[in-house]
C-alpha cells in the first residue's frame, strides 16, 4: 500500500491506500466540525473566509484564516521534505515519517482535547494540529500515488469523475474504457469512504467526542500492519518458491 512507488505500483495498491486513508480523513473532517466548527481537511474555504473578513476590516480573524491555511501547508512541505530525506537512504521507508507524525497528532489532540484548558483560541490549536495532519497525509497520499489519489478533499475528485463520466460517451476503444473504469472506480471509492467516515465519526461523536480522533488513529496503524504483514508475506512466499 505505502511501500510500491513507480512502476510497481498498480491500481489495486491505490485502491488499498485510497479507501483506508479517505475513510481517515472523513472521520478527521467530521470531527473537525463538531469540535471546533472549523473544516480541517482542505483550506479552500478558508481563503474565501480569510477574503470576506478583510472586506470586514476584521483583520485578528482574517489572520486566523490565513494561519489554517499556512498549517496545511506546513504539513504538505514536512511530509514530502521527510520522505525525500529518508527515500535516500530506505525509500521502501519513506512514508514512516508522516504516518507516524500524523498518528502521534491525531492522538495528542485525542487526548489533550478533552481538557478544557486546551481549548486555547476558541479551539483554534485543535484545528490547526488537524490541518497539519491532514497536509500531511495529502501530500504523502499524492507523493505515493504519484498524484492519482487524495484523500482529504472531493472538489478535485469531483471534477475529475464528471469528466470522466462525460468520456465514457466518446472513447470506444476496450483498453481505453478499462482505463477509465478503473479511474472512475477509484474515485467513487475515495468519495464513498471518505462520506462513510464522515457519516460514522458522526456517530461516534456523539459518543466520545473530540476522543473519535483516536478511531482515526487506530485506522492508520490498521494502516502501517496490513502494509508490514503483506510485505512479510510475499518475503514468506518468495523463499518457499524452488529454485
Amino acid at each position: 500500500m505505502f511501500r510500491h512507488q513507480g512502476k510497481s505500483r498498480t491500481s489495486k495498491h491505490n485502491l488499498r491506500l485510497a479507501t483506508l486513508l479517505s475513510f481517515v480523513a472523513g472521520i478527521v473532517n467530521i470531527t473537525g466540525v463538531l469540535s471546533v466548527k472549523t473544516l480541517t481537511t482542505n483550506v479552500t474555504g478558508h481563503f474565501a473566509y480569510f477574503a470576506e473578513e478583510v472586506t470586514k476590516h476584521d483583520y485578528q480573524a482574517a489572520i486566523v484564516f490565513l494561519i489554517y491555511t499556512l498549517f496545511f501547508l506546513a504539513g504538505a512541505f514536512t511530509s514530502n521534505f521527510l520522505a525525500e530525506l529518508i527515500s535516500k537512504k530506505k525509500q521502501e521507508l519513506s512514508h514512516l515519517p508522516s504516518i507516524t507524525i500524523e498518528f502521534l497528532i491525531l492522538v495528542s489532540l485525542g487526548l489533550l482535547g478533552t481538557h478544557s484548558n486546551f481549548y486555547l483560541l476558541n479551539g483554534k490549536w485543535i484545528a490547526f494540529g488537524l490541518l497539519f495532519a491532514m497536509g500531511i497525509q495529502n501530500a504523502l497520499v499524492t507523493k505515493i500515488s504519484q498524484s492519482t489519489v487524495r484523500t482529504t478533499h472531493l472538489t478535485g475528485l469531483f471534477t475529475d469523475l464528471g469528466i470522466e463520466l462525460s468520456q465514457l460517451f466518446f472513447y470506444k476503444k476496450p483498453e481505453e474504457r478499462k482505463t477509465l473504469r478503473t479511474s472512475i472506480y477509484l474515485r467513487l471509492s475515495i468519495i464513498s469512504f471518505f462520506f462513510l467516515g464522515c457519516f460514522i465519526g458522526g456517530f461516534i461523536y456523539g459518543y466520545l467526542a473530540i476522543q473519535t480522533l483516536l478511531i482515526a488513529a487506530i485506522f492508520l496503524l490498521i494502516a502501517l500492519y496490513y502494509d508490514y504483514i503483506r510485505l512479510h508475506l510475499i518475503a514468506i512466499k518468495r523463499k518457499k518458491k524452488p529454485f
